[in-house]
């Protein structure tokens, strides 16, 4: 009853806030931000309460809806899917926290953030397709609606281009696992798991579909091409990317926070969870180009970071880049699993990764969102200059947060990176040498908005302002501490995903 209620436990308080008499509208921010702690309580409970059982399965549940067609609803939660759940109640609480202060405070903007987050416990945590996928689509409803109508000038035609590509991933996705389903009967995930390992899907595919007069091997590539777009356009990876500029810039600055540090890690965990596990008879002859997609992320969005000069834009980018190094490290799981311990440190970095970028990424995003407020909306890095001097405190988190993402050791994001670039390194060399000229640039342009930003004359504009005030510098708080604590103590993470790596390992390479 745990999983149940932390998955029903959102959507309940975006009932009662639709529910709220109008003398109350002005406390629905304080109401959503109170009611979002319980979920995160009870996620932290869940693993603080027991000790990982045999299977590593920390809690359950699951209701029969279609059994004529062996389709049930059912959740579950190991230790990489808690991971995910922590993630999701920390930047979804981060996000209401900070969204007064752009007097975002509304009950229809709280009541969507409260659904999505419930929509992405479910994503976190569905045992089958069905489930997973529902989930998976309707996140993008209070996307859309978030976007469009609490977004800038452009942000109809940037959340409409978000909704139609990301469901036109969807679809993609669904038409795969309609495709399992014809072929052998179930699109459960533990049972196309087993199959997996046991080297009987692509036959089983074959034999169902023989009518095509193809093989099982061609088709269940085929199968795996459809699923992995769905993922793809939600990272984003090359060519897939384009919604996002446009999404991140005109958004709210508490909906980027959202769209990067948890939209994004769906098709991360994705990779991880469905992927990696459901396609490995497949995944060798499909690595040179999902090599060769995650090198080009990497770079370009490396290189169109330093063609911005509008803030948000940079960081826009430069989740691509970031995000593009989890889908190298699967990459080369998928090339070469000839090294163990280089695949343990490709899945581990992958979802160290995954979490500390959400956290770096919500510091950033609300550091600029600061310097919206304060300016009137300005962003670009031509705007600003000397605030070293003006803002110490200020300039001193934002650049924690910068370091953190540059990968300076000692903060939580060089470790995620490390662990993927060893692995990389052992699995397929030359992927990962061409991926540092990404680090490098990594490094140009943020250490150029440093400068240009931090440093130089004052303008005169900007004489006036003053450093962050109490409530701001307790909302920078607990990130800040997560960025330095994880740097410092990555095992914090590690320790809840170690058998669950083991696990996967033990799926991937049945032979060593």
């Amino acid at each position: 009853m745990l999983l149940l209620s932390i998955l029903l436990l959102p959507l309940l308080g975006a009932v009662i806030l639709t529910a709220l008499p109008n003398s109350k509208r002005q406390g629905a921010g304080r109401f959503a931000i109170a009611w979002a702690v319980i979920p995160l309580a009870f996620v932290v409970m869940m693993r603080g309460t027991r000790p990982t059982p045999e299977g590593g399965i920390l809690a359950s549940w699951s209701l029969d809806w279609i059994p004529s067609a062996n389709i049930s609803l059912s959740f579950s939660v190991d230790g990489i899917s808690w991971v995910f759940l922590l993630l999701t109640s920390l930047v979804t609480l981060f996000a209401l926290a900070i969204s007064s202060r752009f007097g975002l405070n509304s009950r229809g903007y709280c009541a969507l953030i409260l659904v999505m987050q419930s929509m992405l416990f479910g994503v976190f945590t569905a045992g089958h397709f069905i489930p997973f996928f529902l989930c998976w689509e309707m996140t993008l409803i209070p996307s859309y609606l978030l976007i469009r109508l609490w977004g800038g000038d452009g942000a109809p035609r940037a959340a409409m281009r978000f909704f139609i590509v990301t469901l036109f991933g969807g679809v993609c996705m669904l038409l795969g696992f309609l495709a399992l389903q014809v072929s052998v009967g179930t699109m459960d995930f533990a049972m196309l798991h087993e199959l997996a390992a046991n080297k009987e899907l692509a036959s089983g595919v074959g034999e169902a579909l023989k009518s095509t007069g193809y093989g099982g091997h061609y088709l269940l590539t085929i199968i795996a091409i459809c699923v992995f777009f769905g993922l793809a356009v939600k990272i984003p990876v090359f060519p897939f990317h384009a919604w996002l500029p446009d999404a991140y810039a005109e958004a709210p600055t508490p909906v980027t926070l959202l769209l990067t540090g948890l939209l994004s890690k769906m098709g991360v965990y994705g990779l991880l969870r469905i992927f990696m596990m459901i396609f490995p008879e497949v995944l060798p002859g499909f690595a040179p180009w999902l090599t060769a997609l995650a090198v080009i992320t990497v770079v370009l969005g490396a290189v169109a970071a330093l063609a911005q000069t509008d803030m948000k834009r940079i960081l826009a980018y430069s989740s691509i880049n970031h995000l593009g190094y989890c889908v190298l490290a699967v990459a080369a799981v998928a090339a070469s699993q000839a090294d163990r311990t280089a695949v343990s440190s490709s899945i581990s970095g992958v979802i160290l990764q995954a979490f500390n970028h959400g956290i770096i990424a919500s510091a950033l995003f609300f550091s600029v969102g600061i310097f919206e407020q304060r300016s009137g909306g300005l962003r670009s890095i031509d705007d600003f200059g000397g605030l070293r001097a003006k803002m110490p405190v200020f300039c001193g988190l934002m650049g924690l947060a910068l370091f953190a993402s540059l990968g300076l050791p000692g903060l939580s994001g060089f470790v995620g990176e490390f662990l993927i670039f060893n692995g990389v390194f052992g699995l397929v060399p030359w992927a990962a040498a061409v991926s540092l000229i990404g680090l490098l640039l990594t490094a140009v342009f943020l250490l150029r908005l440093l400068r240009k930003v931090f440093h130089g004359p004052l303008p005169s504009a900007l004489e006036s302002w003053t450093d962050l005030t109490t409530r701001e510098r307790l909302l920078f708080v607990p990130v800040i501490a997560l960025i330095v604590g994880l740097g410092v103590w990555p095992q914090a993470i590690l320790h809840c995903i170690n058998d669950d790596i083991l696990r996967m390992l033990n799926h991937l390479l049945p032979s060593s």
